[in-house]
């Protein structure tokens, strides 16, 4: 399932696949992940990997095979022409112009089924397939927060409410996301750099765009205004432009105002919440309290997510939740 996660940084607007070709004695002939825009794709890489070993054998898909001849041509096509004698796919293609590719496969005579993931085991095509039907990036919402609910002590502290290890997860987590959203409050109080690095505090191959969400000026920031950075007034703005541009999966990271404007215009799709081993007393909550009573007037009301996983990193926790 995260086989296409094997390329390092993003294939959007591509989505991530990953694909494993069996030999016809059920070994692992070739694996392969769909490479950035314009590269091939995870069926093609792993019948490279196959070679002929792939003549009379089985392909398994996270997505169905594409159908169509974009910046490469259609992998359902591929797979037949080297012989596939069955392709299992666990998510139908949803785009038109891509569809299809099961009902060419069985035409040519491959035997063709849909596969169901067990629950326990994560799916990195949930972000892009969650973009695909609703017309904008998935978003997932990430903050850091003391064992007591706190994002800064009383006086402002928030660094470091987490660890190395966490802040290690984070940056390998940036480095997948195609952009990195944050309010102008964040950017004019913290003048954040935004960028995915090593423990060396040196830049990983693949960066997010820096996109701030807001019309305060913060072109005077040093930091954004040396790496660049994108502005757009409000977070439908931001989420239109950055999908018509190419983006379907963004991070959140701040701050308490963005935060509660995304929950509550339902742009919040999944929640990344890194629980510190620290207790503070009081301090910044993550979310404005002005906003509690437009998200959730009372308990009753209050939206209830699914939890997806739980990692441990060092004496800290980090909780995903996904939107029911």
């Amino acid at each position: 399932m995260e086989a296409g996660r094997s390329v390092a940084g993003t294939t959007s607007p591509n989505p991530p696949v990953g694909a494993v070709i069996l030999a016809d004695n059920g070994e692992v002939a070739g694996v392969g992940a769909t490479q950035p825009p314009g590269g091939p794709h995870a069926e093609v890489m792993a019948l490279k990997a196959a070679g002929d070993r792939a003549s009379g054998g089985t392909a398994v898909v996270t997505l169905e095979p594409c159908n169509h001849t974009g910046r490469t041509g259609p992998c359902a096509q591929a797979l037949i022409s080297a012989g596939i004698e069955a392709v299992y796919y666990l998510h139908p293609d949803p785009t038109p112009q891509a569809g299809g590719g099961s009902a060419t496969l069985a035409q040519a005579g491959v035997t063709v089924g849909q596969l169901v993931a067990p629950e326990h085991i994560s799916d990195c095509l949930v972000p892009w397939l969650t973009a695909v039907e609703l017309g904008r990036p998935h978003v997932t919402l990430k903050f850091a927060q003391s064992m007591d609910g706190f994002t800064t002590a009383v006086d402002g502290t928030s660094q470091w409410i987490t660890g190395p290890q966490a802040r290690e997860h984070v940056h390998e987590d940036r480095a997948r996301r195609d952009a990195i959203l944050i309010g102008t409050g964040t950017a004019l109080a913290d003048n954040p750099s935004l960028t995915a690095r090593y423990s060396d505090a040196t830049l990983r191959p693949q960066q997010p765009r820096r996109v701030v969400v807001g019309s305060r000026d913060v072109s005077a920031m040093p930091n954004l205004a040396r790496l660049g950075f994108e502005q757009y007034a409000t977070p439908a703005e931001a989420l239109d432009e950055l999908y018509a541009s190419g983006a379907r999966d963004v991070l959140v990271e701040g701050g308490a105002c963005l935060a509660g404007s995304m929950l509550e215009q339902g742009y919040v799709d999944c929640i990344q919440a890194y629980v510190g081993n620290v207790l503070v007393g009081d301090g910044r909550g993550v979310l404005d309290r002005s906003l509690a009573a437009t998200i959730a007037p009372t308990l009753a009301h209050a939206p209830r997510w699914r939890r997806r996983s739980v990692v441990g990193l060092g004496d800290d926790v980090l909780v995903e939740y996904q939107r029911l």
